[in-house]
């Protein structure tokens, strides 16, 4: 620890991201980024960005993305929100809707950074904790808490929470915001986007990283009835007024203009999961329900920490988290069919 550093640094325990090898050959299943490119107009798009707009601060609002995100979800261009990755969108969502003086309410079992950003805006919080079956129980968040967040599909167990179940979560709170972190969303589940017209509490997170393979690029969304947004809005303009450069903006208009290539490459990930859940199941894994592009998953005779180190061994990375609950059970990233069959085969091997 630096003599320089502040209270606040010496006393954070900073989030952890996926293992991101370089100059090794392996089958990457570790961070849940989509094995297929994105849209090939997003490419022309970043190649066709002239040296003019680059010289030139981009639009600080990002009028022209944040109408055509309002027309996909048949919203205005005031509930709509744009920030440089989901991540930055969720961070000045803890600072400008989360610190209360009740505490913030999230799933014991969910994303990992959420306890991060608490520590960070030193907002008190307590953990809600999932059912037996790793789902989210909504009638189990306490009623005297100021805020809620959760991940649906969750993170790191891609169980999904119906629609219904989030509209019961919004009406016993509807004092307090009510934040759905969608960032796999479109793998599987609907969107709580369409509740927002009937709930002010409703604020929807979501990113173009995973369904639209833009994890390079870095853009975040929210959406939600326009004072809500004004609040991010006043974050980002205190924080950084330009967060969306002028290439990710054009990369991502190029990608929403483009539904069939999005729908496309959801349904092959889809695919993908539901085989290669069934091949994991008959190896005598458990494999719960995902909505979500990677499978949560534990064996009863072997434990996860010996299948993470053999499957390292045989050039194949998933996630595991030796934590509270889940220490049995490895996150598997949805790659392409081929990366699938070399783990799968892998697994084999080990199990064997």
């Amino acid at each position: 620890m630096s003599r320089f550093w502040t209270k606040l640094a010496a006393g954070l325990s900073p989030y952890v991201p996926g293992e991101q090898p370089r100059g090794e050959r392996l089958v990457k299943l570790n961070t849940n980024e989509n094995p297929y490119p994105p849209a090939p107009g997003v490419l022309a798009a970043i190649a066709g960005t002239s040296g003019n707009s680059l010289r030139r601060y981009p639009d600080p609002d990002s009028s022209e993305l944040r109408a055509a995100f309002a027309r996909r979800e048949g919203l205005s261009p005031g509930q709509v929100f744009l920030g440089n990755g989901s991540d930055e969108v969720l961070a000045h969502t803890f600072q400008g809707l989360l610190k209360h003086e009740r505490p913030l309410a999230f799933p014991d079992i969910s994303y990992s950074f959420y306890p991060v950003w608490s520590a960070l805006y030193e907002i008190e919080f307590t953990q809600v904790p999932l059912t037996a079956d790793f789902r989210v129980d909504v009638q189990a968040f306490p009623q005297d808490c100021g805020s809620i967040i959760i991940p649906n599909p969750n993170a790191p167990t891609g169980v999904l929470l119906g629609l219904d179940e989030i509209r019961q979560l919004l009406r016993h709170h509807a004092d307090a915001v009510v934040v759905i972190d969608e960032a796999y969303i479109d793998f599987g589940g609907e969107s709580a986007t369409r509740l927002i017209p009937e709930h002010d509490n409703l604020l929807v997170v979501q990113t173009a990283s995973k369904s639209r393979s833009l994890a390079g690029l870095r853009v975040g969304a929210a959406f939600g009835q326009e004072q809500l947004i004004e609040a991010l809005v006043r974050i980002k303009d205190s924080f950084n007024s330009y967060p969306m450069d002028v290439v990710s903006q054009r990369a991502m208009l190029a990608s929403l203009a483009d539904e069939q290539w999005f729908s496309d490459c959801c349904e092959r990930v889809i695919q993908t999961r539901e085989r290669t859940a069934t091949r994991m199941q008959a190896l005598g894994f458990a494999v719960l329900p995902s909505a979500a592009n990677f499978l949560f998953a534990s064996h009863p005779q072997v434990a996860a920490g010996e299948l993470f180190a053999a499957l390292r061994e045989r050039q194949i990375i998933v996630r595991y988290f030796d934590k509270p609950r889940i220490s049995e059970f490895l996150r598997i990233s949805i790659g392409t069919d081929e990366d699938m069959d070399a783990m799968l085969r892998a697994l084999e091997d080990i199990l064997a």
